[in-house]
């Protein structure tokens, strides 16, 4: 799907892995995590909506079987 890459994503980690992601490099740019819109659970993994320090939207999808992620700009 266009506007959708794998990528690298830097979660706080408590109890579990990726419990609130706090930046990611996405297409060679790092960006900061300013907000979570929004945390939901599918049969693949974690996803979070996401708001960036300069504006940007993204949802972070964490596909847990292939222990990837993928992010796509909304």
């Amino acid at each position: 799907m266009q506007n959708e890459a794998a990528a690298h994503v830097e979660c706080f980690s408590g109890h579990t892995y990726a419990q609130r992601p706090v930046a990611f490099v996405w297409r060679d740019e790092r960006f900061e995590v300013s907000e979570v819109e929004a945390e939901w659970h599918t049969a693949e993994g974690k996803c979070f909506r996401v708001l960036t320090s300069d504006g940007g939207r993204f949802e972070l999808y964490y596909l847990t079987a292939e222990d990837e992620w993928i992010i796509r700009q909304r």
